[in-house]
């Protein structure tokens, strides 16, 4: 006896086609990227004698442009398959458990698709709207769409065609063992020694809902005080294609009002808590590419190889420690370190989109 597998369903406004799917996030894993497969199932009668092909899509949106309101698209990945008629002998084709599962609960009208994703494209990710936002946001967004057409360039019918979100999710590498760190000397005027800081990570790589433990060292020969420390995390977002804006927001922050007076040291651990559900309302939050009324996660870091061109990749992610003081006379950020973040994965459900059993 086999166990029951969640599937996504979704079928078309004329009933002619529909698209089974076991998953819909697909993991980089930085060396291969787990490839979607799925199975379409038809209603020839419905068809009548249309060709059935399944895309896999790519694209990049900038969301709204405010002069003339049209919204700035532009396609990074487009792969069609032919699925119905049949273009090669099905006893030739290796299918996954899933599909084999689903082939033969659904019968002789259901035909399977395989796609693989190219080495060069970025993983999901869009930005968090402000109350006042309309329309697209801005995204890099996957798609699976299924529909009929006389050829793969027709023209398609919207009643007769049906489109599944799906997202491709980073998974960084296993800890290298190097414990992230950075330390500065900073010399005032009028003071013959300097204030020495430093500051370090546990480790490189950080989940999602994982605390970020900032271990800060503080020797202050100088003949200022230090005051008003405070420590943060905060997420870059470079948008590389079309515009190349840089957005700084922080994501988590401890404002002690810890000091340190002249010739005094200390060392401190600080907590941080980088969460969505802490800056549910922040505009411009690079966030996991998100699917139709799901909960998601601040966007992981960004992992590129060294061959790819960063500026085909949409939205690039990274995130830095800043710790901030102010001094008698003067304030300033003395230092910061970057880490990464990876994601955790989780089921995705959807009241359009309904999984049912296999």
């Amino acid at each position: 006896m086999t166990d029951k597998q969640v599937v996504f369903k979704k079928v078309s406004k004329d009933k002619s086609v529909a698209v089974y799917m076991a998953k819909r996030d697909f993991v980089d894993h930085v060396d291969f990227v787990d490839p979607v497969d799925g199975v379409v199932l038809i209603d020839p009668a419905l068809l009548k004698g249309s060709k059935v092909y399944v895309t896999l899509s790519c694209m990049f949106r900038y969301g709204y442009v405010d002069v003339t309101g049209v919204p700035f698209r532009r396609d990074l990945f487009l792969a069609t398959r032919q699925v119905y008629p049949e273009l090669q002998d099905e006893d030739k084709l290796t299918h996954t458990n899933a599909q084999k599962n689903l082939l033969h609960k659904l019968g002789n009208n259901a035909y399977p698709f395989f796609f693989e994703f190219p080495d060069n494209l970025p993983c999901s990710v869009c930005l968090q709207p402000g109350p006042s936002d309309y329309g697209k946001k801005c995204a890099v967004e996957f798609e699976v769409k299924v529909f009929s057409a006389e050829s793969k360039h027709a023209a398609i019918d919207k009643p007769s065609s049906v489109c599944l979100s799906v997202r491709k999710i980073q998974f960084a590498p296993v800890n290298s063992g190097v414990v992230p760190s950075a330390e500065m000397m900073y010399e005032f005027l009028m003071s013959d020694k300097p204030l020495h800081l430093k500051v370090s990570l546990e480790k490189e790589t950080y989940y999602h809902g994982e605390p970020v433990k900032a271990s800060v060292e503080i020797t202050n020969l100088s003949k200022r005080n230090i005051k008003d420390i405070s420590v943060s995390a905060e997420q870059v977002t470079n948008i590389v294609l079309y515009t190349n804006d840089k957005y700084v927001k922080s994501v988590a922050e401890e404002d002690t009002g810890d000091r340190v007076p002249s010739g005094a040291s200390m060392k401190k651990d600080y907590t941080l808590r980088p969460l969505l559900a802490l800056n549910i309302d922040r505009r411009g939050l690079a966030l996991d590419g998100n699917l139709k009324h799901q909960d998601t996660n601040l966007a992981s870091s960004s992992i590129v190889r060294e061959e790819v061109l960063k500026e085909v990749l949409g939205i690039l992610v990274s995130y830095k420690v800043v710790v901030r003081m102010s001094a008698s006379g003067g304030s300033g950020d003395m230092v910061f370190e970057e880490f990464h973040r990876s994601y955790l994965k989780g089921m995705i459900a959807d009241d359009d989109e309904s999984p049912t059993e296999a």
